[in-house]
């Protein structure tokens, strides 16, 4: 086999299947503040907000998380620093 062959196995296309974010799964179209839980999951342990490639979050659901997390951070719901 020389270095130019493909290795691919045969049939594959080389698309990837989308997968969406944990919002758009459960068809969530408001991410409330008051929900720690789901917020903490978004967030490390030192209090700072995990990128969308690293949460898994799309583009808008991401902007929506990182609004209700600082709401929650205002409100004293959730941590500024750890």
């Amino acid at each position: 086999m020389n270095k130019k062959e493909n290795k691919r196995k045969p049939g594959f296309a080389g698309v990837r299947e989308q997968t969406q974010c944990r919002f758009c799964r459960r068809g969530i179209k408001y991410v409330d503040y008051k929900d720690i839980g789901t917020l903490q999951k978004l967030l490390t342990n030192r209090g700072k907000i995990y990128s969308r490639k690293r949460s898994g979050n799309c583009a808008g659901c991401q902007r929506k998380a990182k609004k209700a997390i600082k709401r929650a951070r205002y409100m004293a719901l959730l941590p500024f620093t750890a």
